[in-house]
Parts: C-alpha cells; structure tokens; sequence
C-alpha cells in the first residue's frame, strides 16, 4: 500500500470514496505500519479493535455516506480522553483504568466515521508545556530530535506533524492546545471553553480546561471541532453558543499586539516574529501595540497562586503515592494543598478583574496576535531548568483560558535554525469561527508544507456556511456605506460578497421613504440586480428584522448562481406610486444617475 502519510480529511475522504469496502483493509494495514516503539504513542489500537469501530460504519456508508463526513479517517486521542473499552492513563501508570464509555467528543467523531487509531503521550496529568514529563519518555520535536515538542499534548501534536492521523484530540488549560501546535509547524484550535463537552475527560484545572484539536489545515480543525462539539447536559461547564459573535474577522483587521515583547533572548524566535509581522501588514492588517501588564498579570496567576489547586483536586488520591508520579509533576500539584479557601476567593476577584481589564483593551480590535510561544529549549535544557522553561513557554497563553478566550495556534514564518515558530490568535469567546476564517486565508498566504510532511498545502479552502448566522443579501439602504449599514456592523455582521439576483426581479425605487429606499420585487420579466451579501449572528437577525419599516420585509431570494438566501422583499402595494429603476441594475447605480443629473 501506497504511504497515507500527510493526509487531510480530503484526502482521506476521496481515497476511501474511490473504494469504501477497503477501508478497514486499508486502516489496518496503516496501523501495521506505525513504529510501536514512537513514544508519542501511549496505546495503539489492535487490529480488531479497528474492526470494531469500522464494521458499523460501513453499513451506514452503503446506507448514506452523507451521514458520515470523517468516514474511515483515522484519529489520535490525547490519554487523558476516554475511548471505551481502552485504557486511560493520563500518563501515570498507577492511575490507569480502562474507560467504560467513550468521552462525549470522541463518541460524536466516531458517529461522524472517524476511527480511533492510538492514544498519545502527555505531561503526566497534562500538567506541563514541554512534552518530557510522561514516564512513557520525552516526545521529541518533529523537526529536530534534539528539542522539545511542547505539551502537555505532545503527542497528539507530534503525529498530526508527521502525518500519521488526519487530525488528534488534545486538552488545553495552559497553552497544551497551542504550544504543541507552534513548535511543529501545525493548527492548534483551542475553542471557548464549554463548546467541546468534557465528559470522559480526566481534568487539570475543571474550571479551565478545555479540549483542543490539532490538524494540518485551518479547514480541518474547524470542521473537527464542528463535529466534536456542542452544547452537552451532563457535562455542568459545557455552554451553548448564544450565536452573537461575528463569523468572520474584517476584511482589513485590526489586531493588537504586545508593545513591549518578551523573547528571552531568543534572536531566532523575535526574527520570525518580525516576520510574522510582516505577512500580516501583507495580508491587510493593521497592528496596534497594546499594554500588556493585565495578560501579564493573569498568566501568572494559574501556577505562581491557589489556582493550581484545581490540579490537586483533580489529581486526588495519587498525590499520597509521589513515588508514581514525575516529580516535578507531583511538587506542582501538591503545592495546591498550601492553599486556604481564603486565599482561593481572593485569586478569583483578582482574576475577574483582570479578566475585564483584558475584556475591554481588546474591545477596539478584531483579534490578539502574540508568538504561540516565545522561546524553545532542548530536551537537555529542560532537564537544567524544568520549572523556569516551561514558564516561558506559557508567556503569551497562560491567560487564555483564565479571561474566557477563544484562540488559534497557526503555523508561521520559521526561525532561521529551521525550527517551526508560530504566532496564535485571540479574540473573545465565540470568536473560533472568526479566527478561523482567517486563518484559512493565512495558510493559502504563506503556503508553507503541511506540519512536518513536506506535503504542499491543498488547493485554497474555505469554510462551510455558518450554521451560527444568517447571510442576507442587502439591495438598497443597508448597502457598505449607506445611511442604514450600521444596522448591520452594529450587529456584528460582516460583508461577505457583491453578486446579483436571479434575473427574476425588478428593482423600484419607493416614495416618500427616509432615508431613500428601493423595494425588490420578484416578476416573470425582471433582470439580474446587484446585492451584498451579509452574514449576521443568529441572534441578532430577529433585532435586525423588527427594525425594518413596511413596506419592507426579509423573504428569500434567489441569485444568479442559483444560491437561495434570506433577503429584502417588498410589498406589492407600495410598488403603484414607486419608480421603476429595473434597467439601472442596482441601487448605487440609479443613486448614481440622480447625483448626476444635478451636476
């Protein structure tokens, strides 16, 4: 069998499509060639295992193979994740059990046809940045043996770089989701807390943790993370989306970023940065330095105070066995017990404070753009100063999760050593798909290889329509730069396109209307008129619609290349005493004709 190497989800999809009954022949014959003694594997599946899990999709497939958009993909899980009947270690052996149930995440990927392959290494009790704390050994960098990976999701993060699986599961408190994702040259989406169910998920931090997904591409993270998550009952933090967050960044963002950098003398990393920052003035953005004492501030809060008692709780009774666990893991979590409930109150004002401080200096821009991470560190280094790197690491993620944001880890120019170096953006929660967007067009821009493959990047992608907003197509007033298109940037809606209707409808121009408004009306003899197209948050589509005035209505409208969207409509009473401006094909144009007709 040809190597599967370096596959996307479309790949995968398009090579199980060209012969579906051969995917099990296929996996197992994949599995067989994966090296069982790569560290960043804690558990590989057995053949019958595979057989397990694919037997049923099969005939689902035969049935509707529309149903399962990740058939036959194969998939690491982060061990710290339950797959049932498979054991979870969170890597300590002494902790172990065997899962009765998958977690909720992976029980919905396998729904969707993706198959579990293996279960990855990790800081014990994702308890780390740096990939070396794990009894199971250090995983190494996917670009030099020499380096770290980043954790705690090494491995999950290390065989998405090599190209084993099309995509893995991770966990996220710290940056586990993120720092992973920059040292090997992959995606990293860390989603807002509650949106991806933590049932089945041994915790770090309960109040900060969520799951991550790694993937080659932008498009692949996101539909993963589409499928993965979702509002969940038995999970008590999972949240669902309130649909009030814009789907897309501007077209031309504004991104802050720290005034004052910290690279700890890292040239390499503040070169790669300064290129960075270089391709995104090129792709449009504008960059604004913000203070960054409060993110500062916060970052230090999850490890310097009672926050990290969350670990000891979740920890438990391990901690009266530290001959189990990694020492530095156990010295970390049982400094929690130090701790009084006092002390705990007083750390969560000061992170709500902080929080809002944050809050309302991101208000202005569109995103935060800061290096995934600012430095890395030999696996031998690490062993000099555990504590101290791993700190620096967590330098532009700490805060993260603690000031409920959303964030992407992507690929980024690379360091002069030929080290992968990636920036991470971060918006408020809500904001993944916002950050997404972008990061799609961000990969098509630089077109660096897929992880660690060499693989070029696919043909450009794009995200599917967003189930969280409504696209509206605008023909008159609500126009860019009309009176009434602040009823839409006030909403968060984003432009998306100019196109032109169906060639079904005429275009009027209504009187004694304020501002001046045209009205669209649906004819068997019309023509093809200009309209944008606008995708605003769900919930706010209902607020947007009671302010619109009769004889106006939102109906739906057919374009010209036969998409069906919502759109303005217009009564046909009112069209008696309104001008016909069919033949100008739009309302800009016909504006156009009145302005110059008075010069």
């Amino acid at each position: 069998m040809a190597s599967m190497t370096g596959y996307t989800l479309c790949a995968w999809r398009q090579h199980h499509q060209q012969n579906a009954e051969a995917v099990a022949t296929t996996l197992v014959e994949h599995l067989a060639a994966l090296d069982r003694h790569d560290n960043a594997w804690i558990y590989l599946a057995t053949p019958a295992q595979l057989q397990a899990q694919i037997e049923p999709l099969l005939a689902s497939w035969r049935e509707n193979p529309a149903s399962l958009p990740l058939f036959g993909v194969p998939f690491a899980v982060k061990d710290n994740i339950d797959v049932a009947g498979w054991p979870t270690t969170a890597a300590c052996p002494a902790f172990a059990y065997t899962a009765e149930n998958d977690a909720v995440a992976v029980a919905k990927l396998k729904a969707a046809g993706a198959v579990v392959i293996g279960k990855t290494n990790l800081d014990q009790f994702a308890t780390g940045l740096v990939g070396t704390r794990s009894p199971y050994g250090a995983v190494s960098n996917a670009f030099h043996p020499d380096y770290v990976s980043g954790g705690s999701s090494s491995g999950s993060a290390s065989v998405v770089a090599r190209g084993l699986v099309g995509f893995a599961l991770g966990t996220d408190t710290a940056g586990s989701g993120r720092v992973p994702a920059g040292f090997n040259n992959i995606v990293g989406l860390k989603p807002t807390k509650g949106w991806l169910s933590a049932s089945g998920v041994v915790p770090a931090c309960r109040l900060n943790d969520t799951l991550s997904v790694f993937a080659l591409t932008v498009e692949d993270a996101w539909q993963v993370a589409e499928i993965a998550g979702g509002y969940d009952a038995t999970d008590a933090y999972s949240r669902p989306n309130p649909a009030l967050a814009p789907a897309t960044l501007a077209q031309q963002p504004r991104f802050a970023i720290p005034a004052q950098m910290e690279f700890f003398d890292d040239k390499p990393a503040e070169k790669a940065w300064e290129q960075a920052l270089a391709q995104l003035r090129l792709s449009g953005a504008s960059l604004h330095p913000i203070d960054f004492t409060p993110f500062h501030q916060l970052a230090e809060q999850l490890y310097a105070g009672p926050w990290v008692a969350e670990r000891t709780v979740a920890v438990g009774a391990m901690l009266q066995q530290p001959e189990q666990m990694d020492p530095v893991v156990h010295s970390i979590v049982a400094s929690g017990n130090d701790y009084s409930a006092v002390e705990a109150f007083k750390a969560e004002y000061l992170r709500a404070e902080l929080s809002r401080q944050i809050q309302q200096t991101l208000a202005p821009f569109d995103a935060l753009v800061v290096p995934t991470a600012p430095t890395i560190h030999t696996l031998q280094e690490m062993k000099q100063q555990p504590v101290r790197f791993n700190s620096q690491f967590g330098t532009y993620t700490n805060f993260t999760n603690l000031a409920d944001l959303a964030a992407l880890a992507l690929p980024a120019p690379f360091r002069e050593d030929g080290l992968p170096a990636g920036i991470t953006l971060i918006a408020p929660a809500w904001h993944d798909r916002a950050l997404a967007a972008f990061g799609v067009g961000w990969q098509a821009q630089l077109q660096l290889p897929l992880g660690a493959t060499r693989q070029p990047q696919p043909n450009a992608a794009s995200l599917p329509l967003s189930t969280q907003h409504v696209r509206l197509a605008v023909v008159g007033a609500h126009l860019t730069g009309m009176p009434l298109n602040h009823q839409l940037t006030q909403r968060q809606a984003v432009w998306v396109e100019e196109t032109r209707t169906a060639a079904c409808y005429r275009l009027y121009a209504l009187a004694n209307t304020q501002p001046a408004k045209p009205g669209l009306a649906k004819a068997q003899s019309g023509a093809p008129i200009t309209v944008e197209l606008w995708d605003i948050p769900l919930a706010r589509f209902g607020e947007f619609v009671a302010e619109i005035p009769a004889p106006l209505g939102i109906g739906t409208l057919e374009l010209a290349d036969g998409r069906r969207v919502k759109g303005f409509i217009c009564e046909p009473a009112a069209l008696s005493d309104a001008t016909d401006i069919t033949e100008f094909g739009g309302w800009r144009n016909w504006l156009a004709r009145k302005e110059s007709a008075h010069v």
